[in-house]
């Protein structure tokens, strides 16, 4: 005995966000997943950039916070390929845009830092209002993490900023003492 008519398999499929490709993301959303995977990935260059600046300064604090800043912002990337795979998409990285690699001081390195995590932090919140907008709950879900995760991240690059301008570029080592208190 059926309990539902044959409409019940097209609720069912509506309900989980079916896009007429068959898969569980639409492919608007699937073309931004993959153009923000190459955000991602700029920041992480960024990072490395950033982490080589430092580094070339024997200031190690600093570098060791960008290259693992690096991995993260990686890390981030693979999260959305991921998901575009999970979810039937189509992945396609476009070209990560070239990142400077001369800074004019600490502080200048921490302004861009925070302007790049304000950059995503847009990013993310018009994914998801795509997400929003789509009825599309499980990139809603995904797309949680990451708004949260860009809280942490501006909060801490601006943290990093008040504690380069408040050093001052002369009092640099100061920065590298803040590092060894947190956690």
């Amino acid at each position: 005995m059926r309990l539902f008519s044959g409409a019940s398999s097209a609720i069912g499929r509506e309900n989980m966000s079916e896009t007429q490709n068959g898969s569980l993301i639409s492919p608007e959303l699937n073309t931004a997943f993959n153009e923000h995977v190459s955000a991602e990935l700029a920041a992480s260059h960024l990072y490395l950039n950033v982490a080589a600046y430092f580094g070339g300064r024997a200031l190690k604090l600093l570098s060791k916070m960008f290259f693992k800043q690096a991995e993260e912002e990686h890390a981030h990337a693979l999260k959305f390929i991921r998901y575009i795979a999970d979810t039937g998409g189509k992945v396609s990285v476009p070209a990560v845009e070239a990142q400077p690699a001369v800074f004019e001081s600490v502080e200048h390195v921490f302004q861009l830092a925070l302007e790049w995590e304000w950059d995503v932090t847009r990013r993310i919140n018009k994914l998801m209002i795509q997400a929003v907008d789509e009825k599309d709950f499980a990139a809603q879900d995904f797309l949680k993490w990451f708004v949260t995760e860009q809280v942490e991240e501006v909060k801490t690059m601006d943290d990093m900023l008040k504690v380069a301008q408040a050093s001052g570029e002369r009092n640099i080592m100061m920065v590298e003492a803040y590092l060894v208190h947190q956690d």
